[in-house]
């Protein structure tokens, strides 16, 4: 049985509907799960989705910022899980449970924080509050719970390996790919035993990109991107994933986001 799994980074879900409402309708993935939805549980805009046939929402948001939402056609169990990362109140975290195929799987959805300009957290408040962020996420394992499966997505704003930079050189000293941050993430995966689907049939030394800064004049013929989407699994969904696709065109929709959506395929 077929499974698709997207996540993409849409920054305000209430300003880009219309770019949702495309992507479902065109690629029409069983789960979306969106990051930096910007939007207050009260104000999300639940019926254009359920018209569209994904009638199972779990949110976490807040005014004005972060925030994440699943969608989902498939029910989704009463066992979702909203953990407050570094108890300082932000919507950065949303998990659900789900059964395909006779499986059990669990869904995390994160938005890691960005972390500023400046990458020394003695200057910069907004580094440390990642870093530690990070810190806290090696306590998530894969394998946690007895008979389910484990899926993670999100915008975990780090592009962790040197082929998910245009230039690992010139970024070595900016946030997303300072070694702190990398060694950091590297950490969470290996530690909970999570597998990079991304790379699993796209290794290096091939570029990964997911994300293109708004600050290019021309961002397709500068291609100046970077991997900060992700998705990773427990080790036994890895064999049965079938490809991930990078929608490296919605970059050029119209009021995009500056991230594109990822979406992962499975045959269970």
């Amino acid at each position: 049985m077929a499974l698709s799994i997207a996540t993409w980074n849409i920054n305000s879900v209430r300003l880009r509907m219309p770019l949702v409402e495309h992507l479902l309708t065109t690629w029409s993935p069983d789960i979306l799960c969106l990051q930096e939805t910007k939007c207050p549980n009260d104000l999300f805009p639940f019926s254009p989705l359920k018209a569209l046939g994904y009638e199972h929402i779990a949110i976490h948001g807040q005014k004005g910022y972060h925030g994440v939402a699943t969608i989902s056609r498939l029910p989704l169990h009463e066992l979702t899980d909203r953990r407050d990362y570094c108890g300082v109140g932000d919507a950065r975290h949303l998990s659900v449970v789900f059964e395909k195929s006779a499986r059990t799987i669990r869904l995390h959805n994160f938005y890691v924080p960005a972390g500023g300009d400046e990458p020394d957290r003695a200057i910069n408040q907004k580094f440390g509050h990642k870093l530690d962020f990070i810190d806290e996420m090696k306590l998530l394992h894969a394998e946690s719970e007895a008979g389910i499966s484990s899926i993670l997505v999100g915008d975990l704003n780090i592009a962790p390996l040197e082929h998910d930079v245009w230039s690992h050189k010139q970024l070595l000293k900016i946030v997303s790919h300072t070694p702190v941050e990398t060694e950091g993430l590297t950490a969470v995966m290996t530690g909970g035993a999570w597998v990079d689907l991304m790379r699993q049939h796209t290794p290096a030394p091939e570029k990964l990109y997911t994300w293109w800064s708004y600050r290019a004049k021309d961002w397709e013929a500068a291609d100046r991107g970077r991997r900060l989407d992700h998705v990773w699994s427990s080790a036994d969904l890895a064999p049965h994933l079938t490809r991930v696709d990078i929608l490296k065109e919605a970059r050029g929709w119209d009021r995009p986001s500056d991230h594109v959506p990822v979406i992962a395929h499975f045959d269970l």
